[in-house]
């Protein structure tokens, strides 16, 4: 890899690469990246980016590249901004399924740890879905 290219770490869910050297800004290759990723299924609704410091730290640019990238993408419907609690990437026609997939099994996890049963947690959601 070249010294022009940076990325952001392996242990990351989104991954993201600038190359320094081309003559595509910074921010419009996070957007081009971003698309990519969520459009191929890559990145499912509900999947927390990065925030604006950390992810400008990781690739070594100036946090307002990055947080140009992320406005421009909400505006095309691609991230939803939830302030202090981060940026999400927007459920899109279709994804309904995989978010909700990604908030049952946040759930399940959350139940097991607390110590309630399967079917404890169960009812709990059958209880919600009445109201």
């Amino acid at each position: 890899m070249a010294d022009s290219w940076r990325r952001t770490p392996t242990e990351s869910p989104v991954t993201f690469e600038i190359d320094t050297s081309a003559s595509i800004p910074p921010f419009e290759q996070i957007k081009a990246q971003a698309i990519a990723q969520i459009t191929n299924g890559e990145l499912l609704a509900g999947t927390k980016l990065a925030t604006v410091r950390q992810l400008a730290t990781d690739l070594g640019i100036a946090p307002n590249t990055v947080a140009r990238a992320y406005r421009e993408l909400e505006a095309d419907g691609f991230l939803l901004s939830r302030g202090r609690n981060g940026t999400v990437v927007k459920a899109r026609p279709g994804d309904a399924a995989a978010l909700l997939q990604l908030d049952a099994t946040a759930y399940a996890n959350r139940a097991a740890q607390l110590g309630v049963s399967k079917d404890e947690a169960l009812r709990f959601v059958s209880t919600a879905l009445k109201q």
